[in-house]
Formats: structure tokens, C-alpha cells, sequence
């Protein structure tokens, strides 16, 4: 099984676990855009039981990216993290994902936690405080 294989089972399990909730950004029925929200994760950066929900994969289709959709869409993530209660959201990105990372440090993931390498390549933690 190849790593998007993986991937994609782990995203599987973990939405019919209960353990991931992913939020989908449709226009006229058509797919723009998806955001989840994961509630464990082997991660400490990225969770705390009650306290800290990690925000995962959240992509824009390219032929609708820098049109507000992204922000849409995090800021519901946001809310909804929110009103379940939690204190804090974290999420990782590419370094050189310069667009992604100046719109999460616009809506406040300003909060290094760690910067890194792993298969894909360097990244950094984000965190942001909700309360």
C-alpha cells in the first residue's frame, strides 16, 4: 500500500470512528473546497484531550484558490472548534506553502509549536488560542 493509500485509509477509519469531521465547500453542488477536524491524535502537538483540536486538510480546488473560499472555510473550522468547547486548534503546513501559511497567521495561528521535516518534506505546527 503506497503512502496516499495509507493515507486515505487512516482518513477513512477515522471518520467512521467518530474520530475526524470533515466539512465540505460546495457551489451549485460542485466541490470547492474541505476542511476536518481531528479530535485524537498520536501527536501531543497536535491535541489535548478536551483542551486542543487539531485542523486537518483543509484544500482549495487551485482554480478557486485566492478567492476567500480557504478563509471560509477556516473560519467555520474555527467556530466550530469553538462551540464544541475547545481552547485551542492547532494544524501543520508546508514551509514553502507560502499562501496557506500567510492566510492560517492572518486568522491568528501565530503560536510556533514546531518546525520539522518528514517524508513530505519541511513543515511547521501552528497553533492558535480560542480562548
Amino acid at each position: 500500500m503506497d503512502k496516499k493509500q495509507k493515507m486515505a485509509k487512516m482518513f477513512y477509519d477515522e471518520l467512521i470512528s467518530g474520530n475526524r469531521i470533515t466539512f465540505i465547500y460546495l457551489e451549485n453542488n460542485e466541490f470547492i473546497g474541505e476542511g476536518s477536524l481531528v479530535f485524537k491524535n498520536n501527536d501531543p502537538d497536535y491535541t489535548i484531550p478536551d483542551k486542543r483540536i487539531y485542523l486537518s486538510r483543509m484544500i482549495v480546488k487551485d482554480e478557486y484558490r485566492n478567492r476567500g473560499v480557504g478563509g471560509i472555510i477556516l473560519d467555520y473550522l474555527i467556530d466550530y472548534a469553538e462551540q464544541l468547547g475547545y481552547e485551542e486548534i492547532s494544524l501543520g503546513v508546508d514551509t514553502d506553502n507560502s499562501s496557506a501559511r500567510h492566510l492560517y497567521e492572518k486568522k491568528g495561528f501565530t503560536n510556533v509549536l514546531y518546525m520539522g521535516e518528514d517524508e513530505y518534506g519541511e513543515y511547521v505546527k501552528l497553533l492558535k488560542k480560542l480562548k
